[in-house]
């Protein structure tokens, strides 16, 4: 197992200090990153968590998966690896062919 986290279905009002509190309960968490909107900065509600071990991050998920966090259920579970995005397809000046 991993020792990254993904921890989602998180108040809008969580920050990367309340949650490293909240998993610093199940051990050493080395890293936290809440993902934020980059327009407007705001919380998107999930993140992820990286624990100093496998056995502490089995910990985090069997002690905090499905508990409540300031009126919010918490989704945690391990973190899939993020997929190969293909190049190309967005982006550009690929106009409507008026020529």
């Amino acid at each position: 197992m991993s020792r990254k986290l993904y921890v989602g279905n998180l108040p809008f009002s969580a920050t990367e200090e309340t949650i490293l509190s909240k998993f610093a309960a199940c051990g050493t968490v080395e890293s936290v990153k809440l993902i934020t909107d980059r327009d407007t900065g705001r919380s998107k509600g999930f993140g992820f968590i990286e624990m100093s071990s496998e056995a502490e991050a089995r910990a985090a998920i069997d002690s905090l998966n499905d508990t409540d966090f300031n009126g919010r259920s918490l989704r945690v579970n391990e973190a899939k690896p993020q997929k190969k995005r293909s190049s190309g397809g967005r982006g550009g000046y690929g106009g409507g062919g008026r020529w």
